[in-house]
């Protein structure tokens, strides 16, 4: 059963009279109204009823889901005059007041225009004084994640022992940005989005009330439009109202909004799935031509693939969110025919177009240019096991040629997948021709031995060649470095030791880091064929005979200075932070 609406005037507004907006004159004003957060208001009348109201409360969720109108509830209850209660008699002048948000003692603050200390170190002041005709002195504080730090801090020793007569509620819609220390000292709830079901129900009784008829489909589209905002949907519904002469037609709902019908989005859903640009490029384009607004169709769409992914992974359509019910089979089976692996990826061609139209002047280009691409992806649950068996056929050596091309003939035989063209059904040139006399690719061991090196096996005499191998079958700046070694030494029959001299310790302290030393080990193994332990250490020089106690400062070479750069932590930072390698040294005094 659905909560009674608050009690509205049911009179029209009178030209040049006062208007008050749906979503204020059907705001909750019980807490049995609040739709969707029965978890919130059972907790707080149960809280009241029990006398166990504590002093600091923080409801937290999405816009327009009834967190500020949960507050005045939670006021009017405790200070009724018929209460503390939980369900305010919403007759007597405190609840009157608080409801019109004029109450003395109810202080509604707005955290964005009253963030600095200078504000909180006032509302301190102000806590001491004790309420002038109700119980309680009650703080509603919304979005307050716009305080500063120093705001924050200011108000934690006040909010954990505030006076008997103070009660403090807290809105936020980004709880991350609140401090700890905060969160500790309050009871939160989480307000969830409201279902479209739920908000279906709501319009409806509000378009009784108001005496509107409306198409139940158009009450279904308006409340899938306001994505689990309560408020959003009744503001649409404000526009509609104004928008529409005589009864809502979906029709009316699509073009005040700039959307596109269900029939449309199917089909275009269904061009996707078939692989047919050339329709889905049509079907676009007249979209486009009634009006529709090619962010919102992007929009749309993107949750239709949402839905399609549900159906490829096999989930009912009682999830689906987006898709009308006249239209869910026919999204669940072009979902199934697109594969899980390709809806992924629509979704993210589709996502990443709406990211760039936000910075682009040419939108239907970028549109378009994401419907092209994703009529053009390949069977995509195809990939996954050919990559493996092409991964191990790769695996046994010499007969890695026949095995390939055995592969990739073998998709050739298979029927067509419904979208009539697929990577499955191409033949990789000079791939599926290995096997036939007097091609051009050679075959046989002799091909196996000419496409990779021999293996060397690490031995004392032949360290330093295995070494130079590796680093040459190796790029990137670490090799440069790796490279200033003075000698290398097998320490055992699996472990390799390469030493530097003292001056280029910054290079054998770069090769030591774990994410170098790994690809070092995996060009040892393919050089040896077994794996290859390295360590990197420091030559040990001896003392001489009358030396000088400080030796002459050597000139280190551009390349030497580069490389003793690379591996200063403020530079290797920089370079995570903004993917760069410093090229060259400057000397500071050369500069000008």
């Amino acid at each position: 059963m659905s909560a009674p609406l608050a009690t509205p005037s049911l009179t029209a507004p009178q030209p040049g009279g006062e208007y008050v907006v749906i979503a204020r004159r059907y705001r909750p004003q019980t807490f049995d109204d609040l739709i969707g957060q029965q978890h919130v208001a059972r907790a707080l009348s149960n809280a009241i009823a029990t006398g166990r109201v504590g002093h600091a409360y923080l409801f937290t969720g999405a816009r327009g889901v009834g967190k500020t109108s949960a507050a005045r509830i939670l006021a009017k209850a405790l200070n009724c005059e018929n209460g503390p209660a939980p369900v305010p008699c919403n007759l007597c002048d405190t609840c009157l007041s608080v409801g019109a948000g004029e109450d003395v003692d109810v202080l509604e603050i707005d955290g964005a225009s009253n963030r600095g200390i200078d504000e909180i170190r006032q509302l301190r002041q102000n806590v001491n004084v004790r309420p002038s005709r109700s119980r309680f002195r009650i703080y509603i504080i919304d979005e307050v994640h716009m305080l500063t730090r120093e705001a924050f801090n200011a108000l934690l020793k006040t909010l954990e022992e505030p006076p008997e007569h103070v009660k403090f509620v807290f809105c936020t819609t980004e709880p991350t940005k609140i401090p700890v220390t905060i969160l500790s000292r309050c009871q939160r709830f989480d307000f969830a989005g409201i279902s479209t079901p739920a908000i279906v129900e709501r319009l409806g009784q509000i378009l009784e009330a108001e005496a509107v008829e409306a198409e139940p489909d158009a009450i279904e589209a308006l409340a899938r439009r306001a994505a689990g905002s309560m408020r959003d949907s009744q503001s649409l519904l404000e526009q509609l109202l104004a928008f529409a002469s005589g009864p809502i037609t979906v029709a009316d709902v699509h073009g005040m909004l700039g959307s596109a019908g269900d029939e449309r989005l199917t089909a275009l859903l269904g061009h996707l799935a078939a692989g047919d640009a050339p329709e889905a490029l049509g079907e676009f384009d007249r979209a486009l031509a009634e009006g529709v607004d090619v962010a919102v169709l992007l929009e749309q769409l993107l949750g239709y693939l949402r839905d399609a992914m549900l159906a490829a992974a096999d989930c009912p359509t009682d999830a689906f969110l987006y898709a009308s019910p006249a239209s869910q089979q026919q999204v669940a089976e072009s979902g199934k025919r697109l594969g899980l692996a390709s809806v992924l990826a629509a979704m993210q061609i589709l996502e990443q177009a709406l990211s760039r139209m936000r910075y682009s002047t040419q939108g239907r280009i970028l549109a378009e240019l994401a419907l092209v691409r994703i009529c053009q992806l390949e069977e995509l649950d195809e990939l996954g096991p050919l990559l493996s068996e092409l991964r191990g056929d790769a695996a046994d050596g010499p007969r890695a040629a026949g095995s390939v091309s055995a592969a990739a003939a073998r998709p050739q035989g298979r029927t067509p997948a419904p979208r009539g063209r697929r990577f499955a059904g191409k033949k990789s040139p000079g791939v599926a021709d290995a096997n036939i006399p007097g091609a051009g690719s050679p075959t046989g061991p002799r091909a196996s031995s000419e496409a990779s090196p021999p293996v060397l096996p690490l031995t004392s005499e032949n360290a330093a060649e295995v070494w130079a191998r590796a680093l040459n079958a190796m790029s990137g700046m670490m090799v440069e470095q790796a490279k200033q070694f003075d000698r290398v030494a097998v320490a055992a029959p699996d472990r390799l030791v390469v030493t530097f001299k003292p001056r280029y310790a910054l290079a054998k302290s770069a090769c030591e880091r774990p994410e170098h030393l790994g690809r070092f080990e995996e060009a040892l193994a393919r050089v040896t064929g077994e794996r290859v332990r390295v360590e990197f250490a420091l030559d040990q020089p001896t003392e001489k005979v009358g030396a000088s106690e400080a030796d002459p400062p050597r000139h280190s070479s551009p390349h030497q200075r580069l490389l003793e750069v690379v591996d200063h932590p403020m530079v290797r930072r920089a370079a995570e932070l903004f993917g760069a390698q410093p090229t060259r040294v400057d000397d500071p005094r050369n500069r000008k």
